[in-house]
């Protein structure tokens, strides 16, 4: 993540009528973030429940990136959810419940991918020329059963970023890689009117393609250990 994520995400509150300084001041960008992170996620909620026709509102917030399903007993299931296969993903029941209405979008800038050998695993930098990434994701609301009922900080929000088989120069690299969506799909992946099934997430794989095949990498200095744009640079 770094300072075009943020912008982006500013520019997508106050389009939707938000106050981005609400929110912005929660989060720090950052180049290493790992799962169980907090990580901005772009989404869109009813007006109201009870009237359709009222229409949809989109907002950004900041969501744990580890999925917990709303029936798992604690907020760190022993199963990583932090990542969701797009050909399992309508069948398992970490995830299901989430793919028909609660899905999200992560932005970022690049991730990292490393590739293994004999000799260890080497890191890479993976990002797209010019432009920022729109990751295919699912969300949900999980409850602390723990905590007193009347208070609002039992509620957790969780999220997951599908992933789906490496295609083009990545598969070098690894086997899998993130969803990339295609920008202009962003909205209608997050549009709780559009019920998610097996055919969206294929549609958006399918739409993905190009975007992944595109996308560009280089090596970086190993281990990916502390913060800051040192990070992503060229080894």
């Amino acid at each position: 993540m770094d300072d075009r994520v943020d912008a982006l995400i500013a520019a997508f509150v106050e389009e939707t009528g938000g106050r981005p300084e609400d929110w912005v001041a929660d989060w720090r960008p950052s180049y290493n973030i790992r799962p169980t992170d907090e990580i901005p996620i772009l989404l869109a909620t009813p007006v109201d429940r009870t009237r359709p026709e009222a229409g949809i509102v989109h907002r950004a917030e900041l969501a744990r990136w580890w999925l917990t399903p709303p029936f798992a007993r604690e907020l760190k299931t022993r199963a990583p959810t932090f990542n969701a296969r797009s050909e399992t993903v309508v069948d398992r029941p970490s995830f299901r419940g989430s793919v028909p209405h609660r899905r999200a979008v992560i932005p970022a800038a690049g991730y990292y991918e490393w590739e293994k050998s004999a000799s260890g695993s080497t890191p890479y930098f993976i990002h797209s020329e010019g432009d920022l990434l729109y990751l295919a994701g699912l969300y949900s609301w999980w409850a602390d059963p723990a905590a007193d009922a009347a208070d609002p900080a039992r509620w957790h929000l969780t999220a997951t970023i599908l992933t789906r088989a490496a295609v083009g120069g990545l598969a070098r690299i690894h086997d899998r890689t993130p969803l990339t969506l295609p920008a202009d799909l962003v909205r209608t992946w997050v549009d709780p009117r559009v019920v998610g099934d097996r055919a969206l997430v294929d549609a958006a794989v399918e739409a993905a393609t190009p975007v992944a095949e595109a996308l560009a990498f280089h090596r970086v200095a190993s281990p990916v250990t502390g913060d800051g744009p040192g990070l992503i640079a060229q080894a």
